[in-house]
């Protein structure tokens, strides 16, 4: 008997110490690639549907009513103007609590939606001054907190990181200075390759993660030294999966196109990694096979799942027209975004009183002195009350589906 004990655990040994046997059962576990298909650990076809948790962690000016003040770093400053930094600090958190809730992934859930993409700044895994914390920042916590609901409902997530070091789009979405600086500055892509190292690395072993997309919407059309810059976007994405690789080899890694994820061009290579999807965007136009002829011309020839991580605003005509389109082409999709105020969203909230006639008055007012900001400043106390009312009425319980618009994207 101890004979026989002691050949089992060196077979139990050998196979747990066996590089080949160890990550084939752990790869298991994961969704992969299998040509332009994704497939589940039991064998079946994986296709993508679902939406985006938009404005959550990357806060975007349109979803609070704002025009010019419109990124992250400008709706905060302008909060701070408005109210002071404590005050900020503490709508952010009760921001942050609200906007996305067990209750909300379990809604998603029950849409029929089986994926959901997570946009978040960079700023959330760094010490710099981010949605009221300037240190010990809640990337982790935040995004964990997803990943256990999905795990209890059945849905799997995208890691998308919207704002980059330096800024990798050069428009207000991406939260920058005005210029893709993340393509230009050695310390910016160190900080991308860290960050990317360091959220792989905590989710290396997690099967709800479906994959992690580098960068969204990289490198905006308005520059003149675009062939330059569009150049340079393929050595830095390598460059981030072999950091990524060093920790993870078990998650897809998702490549979108630079000029707003629609023009593929500069998308050289993609056999220098054997888990990558390629990743498109469409807003406006014709709805139907002709606004998407390029992207799968361009699947077809890579051989690789095509994936649209961003599509909506528009009627829900052309939403129904263009998801059944996606469906036939074999190309996933996540709707943007799922939570907004007013309408074309999954679920929409409220504006409180107050709200337009104080808080967007004073975002949009000139700013441009303390003695402008002075005089266009409302009343302290009503534009907190405003601030504590928008918080709250962003509760699930408070919010209202819009069917029509989830029909439209042909979940069920």
């Amino acid at each position: 008997m101890k004979r026989l004990l002691f050949v089992l655990c060196i077979a139990v040994m050998s196979v747990s110490c066996s590089g080949g046997g160890s990550q084939k059962i752990q790869g298991n576990r994961y969704i992969r690639v299998s040509g332009e298909d994704l497939v589940l650990p039991d064998g079946s076809k994986y296709f993508i549907k679902g939406t985006n948790l938009g404005n959550w962690l990357n806060p975007e000016g349109y979803m609070f009513g704002f025009g010019k003040t419109n990124s992250a770093r400008l709706i905060n400053t302008m909060f701070c103007e408005l109210v002071g930094p404590e005050k900020t600090a503490e709508f952010w958190k009760a921001f942050k609590d609200n906007y996305i809730t067990r209750k909300d992934i379990q809604f998603i859930a029950s849409t029929g939606s089986n994926t959901i993409r997570i946009p978040f700044n960079y700023r959330l895994f760094t010490d710099e001054d981010y949605m009221g914390l300037q240190s010990d920042q809640d990337g982790f916590v935040r995004i964990d907190s997803v990943v256990t609901w999905c795990r209890e409902t059945g849905l799997h997530v995208i890691l998308d990181m919207h704002d980059c070091p330096g800024g990798q789009t050069g428009d207000n979405i991406d939260d920058s200075y005005g210029y893709p600086w993340l393509f230009e500055s050695e310390a910016s892509q160190a900080l991308f390759c860290n960050i990317w190292k360091r959220i792989a690395e905590h989710y290396s072993n997690e099967p709800v993660i479906l994959g992690y997309e580098l960068m969204n919407e990289p490198i905006a059309p308005y520059f003149d030294n675009l062939d330059e810059l569009n150049g340079k976007f393929m050595p830095l994405c390598k460059k981030t999966v072999s950091s990524i690789r060093e920790v993870d080899t078990n998650h897809i890694i998702l490549i979108g196109a630079p000029q707003w994820n629609t023009n593929f061009e500069p998308v050289t290579d993609v056999s220098f990694d054997n888990k990558l999807m390629l990743t498109c965007h469409r807003y406006g136009g014709k709805p139907g096979i002709e606004g998407i002829r390029e992207y799968i011309g361009f699947r077809d020839s890579t051989g690789l799942p095509m994936y649209m991580g961003e599509i909506g605003h528009n009627t829900c005509e052309w939403q129904r027209i263009y998801s059944k389109t996606l469906q036939d082409c074999n190309i996933g999709y996540t709707f943007w975004p799922y939570k907004k105020r007013d309408n074309e969203c999954m679920v929409a909230f409220n504006v409180p009183a107050n709200w337009d006639e104080t808080i967007v008055s004073f975002a949009e007012a000139p700013r441009g002195d303390f003695a402008e900001i002075r005089s266009s400043r409302p009343d302290q106390a009503v534009a907190w009350k405003a601030m504590q009312d928008f918080v709250d009425s962003l509760q699930f319980d408070k919010c209202h589906p819009l069917e029509d618009y989830i029909s439209s994207m042909l979940l069920k």
